[in-house]
């Protein structure tokens, strides 16, 4: 048996039942299996299985009470999970899904993805199964003053500095540093994701969309090939698809479809500007259904699927993990589709996977296609720590900077091993070899 196929087996025993952390590392490790080959040093020092065990799990329950006066419990969760380039650096999750395998699995990936970024930033992840949909403003401020009245114990700007992700935008994110601000009685880079008027940065919401454009983009261009004329599908109605179609509109593509838990709408005329500014409103003021596009613009609904029948060039899983089945790809590949960029996290089953590197399409990892949303987040950081604000056009050069370098490193990583073009294997090495020579660095911790 490989030290990776051991290494598996060590944390399979030890995370049992935890499908989608067993699923995220079973896909890291079977792409490291020749780098640990090259460097027995790595399974000398066990690095394998200290990279898949958390520094740290902190669980914690979350008391608060609605508008009815009614106390309500919730959990909550911080996965520290490996801190050898910088503090532990990931979103913070509020969904009713929200259970100890997804966040370990979104921690675990994070460590690669902000290895990628070259920013200074470990890896972590954390949340609650707490669901901010249909809460009033005032319930939502409860819940996150109680939140972050533990979670403050055990985070700080040189420690451990979360962000958002799916429940925790700019909303959460303000309540919750209000709290650590009134309990430490501290105005500090702690969280990022913050207004412009108090610590944030510019392109910060467009961040994760615009990144996994560029990304696409720079795949595309290994082809002599641009957005001009391309076809691309779009899953979820957040904010990384929001983006995601913003800036693909503005390179030339046409955007055509969009989803939510309820179903998909097509729009084979495209979504332009004008759409996409009502899609906002709907989404991030009305907090509507998706549904209510089709019945004003007259575009296709297609209630209870996902958008990965329509034909298209390009498409960006901009919604949850695995949201793209072995059917799924079959259906996108029959249908012309031949660039994959992930804005979501590990939103392509195994099967999925597979199949697109099998197919030798441009096929950009959520872990290297994604990492605009964290990168930008360090820039924040960068930004707080000097205490001045960067513009609009410096913070977007420099992610279109990073999103080139993650491709290029990803791209590279893969030809030295003998897997041209497969940013699958790339990327999980090239994250890797950073994290575990700092690792070997600092000894034993």
């Amino acid at each position: 048996m490989s030290y990776t196929q051991d290494a598996f087996e060590v944390v399979s025993k030890r995370n049992a039942g935890e499908q989608e952390f067993l699923q995220a590392v079973k896909e890291v490790l079977d792409s490291l299996e020749p780098v640990v080959e090259k460097h027995p040093e790595y399974q000398e020092a066990r690095i394998l299985e200290r990279i898949t065990e958390p520094e740290r799990q902190i669980m914690f329950r979350v008391p608060w009470q609605n508008d009815k006066g009614e106390v309500q419990i919730n959990r909550g969760f911080r996965f520290e999970f490996n801190s050898a380039l910088g503090p532990y650096k990931g979103g913070l999750r509020f969904h009713p899904s929200v259970n100890q395998s997804i966040l370990k699995f979104l921690g675990f990936e994070q460590i690669f993805k902000n290895s990628l970024t070259t920013l200074p930033m470990g890896g972590g992840k954390g949340g609650s199964d707490f669901d901010p949909k249909g809460k009033s403003d005032t319930e939502v401020m409860r819940f996150c003053q109680s939140f972050m009245t533990e979670l403050q114990r055990h985070i700080g700007a040189n420690t451990d500095v979360p962000a958002g992700d799916i429940g925790v935008g700019g909303r959460e994110i303000g309540y919750m540093f209000g709290q650590y601000k009134r309990l430490r009685n501290e105005f500090v880079g702690v969280l990022t994701g913050k207004a412009l008027n108090w610590g944030g940065s510019l392109i910060r919401p467009e961040a994760t969309g615009y990144g996994s454009v560029y990304f696409a983009e720079q795949m595309l261009k290994t082809r002599g090939e641009t957005f001009e004329g391309k076809t691309c599908t779009i899953s979820g109605s957040g904010n990384v698809a929001q983006y995601t179609i913003e800036k693909i509109t503005e390179l030339g593509g046409t955007c055509v479809s969009l989803s939510d838990s309820g179903g998909t709408i097509h729009d084979a005329d495209g979504i332009d500007a004008e759409k996409l500014a009502w899609v906002m409103d709907l989404k991030n003021v009305r907090r509507g259904r998706i549904k209510e596009y089709a019945d004003n613009f007259k575009a296709t609904y297609l209630e209870g699927q996902r958008p990965w029948g329509i034909a298209c060039d390009c498409a960006f899983p901009s919604a949850t993990q695995n949201e793209i089945d072995g059917d799924d790809a079959k259906a996108l590949l029959e249908n012309g589709c031949y660039v994959v960029s992930e804005g979501a996290n590990m939103p392509s089953s195994p099967e999925a996977v597979d199949l697109f590197v099998d197919k030798k399409i441009l096929y950009g990892p959520g872990k290297a296609a994604n990492a605009g949303g964290v990168a930008t987040s360090g820039l924040e950081m960068s930004q707080n720590s000097m205490m001045m604000s960067w513009t609009r056009e410096e913070v977007d050069s420099k992610l279109q900077g990073i999103m080139t370098s993650i491709h290029d490193a990803a791209a590279a990583a893969a030809d030295e091993y003998g897997q041209p073009g497969n940013y699958v294997m790339g990327a999980n090495i090239a994250g890797f070899v950073k994290v575990a020579d700092s690792m070997l660095d600092q000894g034993l911790v």
